[in-house]
């Protein structure tokens, strides 16, 4: 029995002591009873006991079972002749783990077909004791829970009591990923500052982690200045791009909310939200095989000696084109949701339609307008395949909008591809950007939802 069959097992057995539990609970009040809970109630109570810690179980088990087949592989005859270096013991357990699974024929190894009965056998044994202790906790759960249903029996309040412990666990979950997100960095972080100055990485100027290789030669390389990253970063994607998505994604908002017959809408705001559906590598071929040419083009003929085919402005103006939709789709949103006495109460005072759009609707609708552009700053902060494909890797500090730029994001993908060490200053560098940008990240959504309190404390 694998841990896929006990898991169905236990689902079905949970469908069925629900299924009983109903029925006893409507002969119940088939008996002239009347009951605290409705049948359903009874039936969703008997199911959650059954199947939640059968599943709690199963999922406790899974990394429990790998661990020991792990042990009892290596301590058969076969598994104590395997190398002493971790690298190579590795290859041969996961060699042997797809030939157990039927996923390949043979290994490079020899030893890997030895030890695949092994490692089946044990897959096996130890599936069967897991699923089998899942199953006997669903029927303990079924039995235990099915004596408890009766006349006044509140069958609700306990499964509402089971479905908020849901919707906590589920918020903690998230909670605890963010929470190890940011250890993560910060841990990793922290590794990087004991090699390389505080100081250097937050004011130095210089980018090009490529020179400091050796961990003595990362204090005193002066190769890790964040300041030419953050400054792509913002050139091209809260500068450029955010002059072509504001003014374009707000106007759009505009037409379609008051300008637009209910006709054209309906055509045109589906169209316009299809551009939020494109890969952002269809973006980025577009910038580099299309934009990038014509931007280096216009370049040169204006008199720009320095333009080149990758360049930050033709990767600005393709990412403004890619967020126009998050800032029309809330802007939208907010102008349609003002009241419509407000409008009517503008009109009635004298005021034009765009005098009514600009001193009534818009500032009414600000704090979805600002969540809309903060959300495409976000969204712009951490694009990568664009800035790869039509900016460049350079790390230049220019306001050249026709000169190659490069962003955070973009070389903590560098940093991190290809095998890797985690001990170098090098990698360790790409986590120290990550922090760097999520505490910038978060003191802008502070800065932000305080404006967008502020005004909208002012119109209610």
């Amino acid at each position: 029995m694998t841990l896929s069959i006990a898991l169905v097992a236990v689902l079905l057995l949970a469908f069925a002591a629900g299924l009983f539990a109903r029925r006893r609970a409507v002969g119940l009040r088939g008996g002239g009873a009347r009951l605290n809970s409705l049948p359903g109630y009874h039936a969703f109570y008997v199911a959650l006991w059954a199947a939640l810690p059968a599943l709690l179980l199963l999922a406790i088990w899974t990394p429990v079972q790998t661990g020991l087949i792990e042990q009892s592989v290596l301590s058969s005859p076969v598994g104590q002749k395997l190398p002493a270096f971790d690298l190579a013991r590795d290859t041969i357990l996961t060699e042997a783990r797809e030939i157990a699974a039927g996923d390949r024929e043979a290994g490079f190894n020899a030893e890997s077909s030895e030890l695949a009965p092994i490692y089946d056998a044990a897959t096996s044994r130890y599936a069967a004791v897991g699923g089998s202790i899942a199953i006997v906790f669903a029927l303990l759960g079924a039995f235990l829970s099915m004596r408890r249903i009766g006349v006044d029996f509140r069958a609700r309040s306990s499964v509402e009591r089971w479905v908020m412990g849901l919707l906590v666990a589920a918020s903690l979950i998230a909670i605890l990923t963010t929470l190890g997100i940011v250890l993560s960095l910060l841990f990793e972080s922290l590794r990087f500052f004991q090699q390389v100055p505080i100081t250097e990485f937050l004011f130095g100027t210089t980018w090009s982690p490529q020179t400091a290789i050796r961990a003595d030669q990362a204090g005193s390389s002066g190769a890790f200045g964040s300041i030419p990253l953050f400054w792509g970063t913002a050139f091209i994607g809260a500068i450029i791009a955010m002059i072509v998505a504001i003014p374009l994604g707000l106007m759009s908002a505009i037409f379609l909310t008051q300008y637009s017959p209910p006709k054209l809408r309906a055509w045109l705001k589906p169209m316009l939200e299809i551009l939020a559906g494109v890969p952002t590598v269809v973006y980025g071929y577009f910038a580099a095989l299309t934009v990038a040419p014509v931007i280096r083009d216009f370049g040169i003929a204006i008199g720009v000696s320095s333009a080149s085919s990758e360049s930050a402005l033709a990767a600005g103006l393709v990412m403004g084109i890619m967020i126009i939709p998050f800032v029309s789709s809330m802007a939208d949103d907010s102008i349609a949701a003002v009241p419509q006495a407000m409008r009517d109460g503008s009109l009635a005072l004298g005021a034009t339609k765009s005098e009514t759009i600009k001193k009534v609707l818009l500032p009414a609708a600000l704090p979805g307008v600002v969540g809309g552009v903060l959300l495409a700053v976000s969204r712009a902060i951490g694009e990568t395949m664009i800035v790869v494909m039509a900016a460049g890797l350079a790390a230049n500090m220019t306001i050249n909008p026709f000169e190659s730029v490069t962003t955070v994001t973009t070389q903590i993908v560098q940093l991190l591809t290809g095998d890797q060490e985690f001990d170098s200053a090098k990698t360790l560098a790409a986590f120290a950007l990550g922090l760097l940008l999520f505490v910038i990240t978060l003191i802008l959504n502070l800065i932000a939802l305080r404006v967008v309190r502020k005004y909208r404390e002012a119109y209610e």
